[in-house]
């Protein structure tokens, strides 16, 4: 069992049934009254963030997390397939889950998949990724890193972001895969 007084952030707790993961937590002490703890949760299951506030010593059952160096290999449209890196062992998570994250990987790529209880739930992705330019506008006569202005992109994962006027078609570029923008030149 895990305590309020206990909590961390990146934690994962089970709520009611439900596992989330602690995104922030806040304790507070009003002058009259009791404490409580101010949190903000992610469930697992489907991403979704709620705000909660939980008394002070309330406990939870804490829930145990492992992350494993898995190989993406492909997306079939339902699930996404992975395999561990030391076993050869296959699995899939339901696509719906991952929408978010798949954007940025490409087939054979090596990443960090959290599994809850046993259960594979989340992958963890860099803060950044290197992706190939497959089509875009072409860059007009006078666009310099220095002229601003944005136009879109569509990377070789099928992820469309917008890049400033000079990346051209087959470059290489940096992106931040937590806002999905583009950094910077590979």
């Amino acid at each position: 069992m895990i305590s309020t007084n206990q909590l961390k952030n990146g934690n994962h707790i089970e709520v009611d049934g439900v596992v989330f993961k602690v995104l922030e937590f806040q304790h507070v002490k009003p002058g009259k009254g009791g404490a409580f703890v101010r949190t903000k949760l992610r469930r697992a299951s489907d991403g979704a963030v709620i705000d909660r506030t939980f008394r002070a010593g309330e406990k939870f059952r804490s829930v145990r997390t492992e992350s494993r160096k898995m190989q993406f290999l492909y997306a079939d449209g339902t699930d996404a397939h992975f395999m561990d890196a030391a076993t050869y062992e296959q699995m899939t998570i339901p696509q719906g889950t991952l929408a978010e994250t798949l954007r940025w990987l490409k087939p054979s790529d090596e990443i960090d998949v959290l599994f809850i209880d046993e259960q594979p739930s989340d992958i963890q992705l860099p803060s950044a990724v290197n992706l190939e330019v497959t089509e875009t506008e072409p860059g007009l006569r006078g666009d310099t890193a220095s002229g601003g202005g944005n136009k879109p992109a569509t990377l070789e994962t099928g992820a469309t972001i917008q890049v400033p006027l000079f990346i051209e078609t087959g470059e290489t570029i940096r992106v931040d895969t937590r806002s999905g923008e583009y950094v910077s030149r590979a």
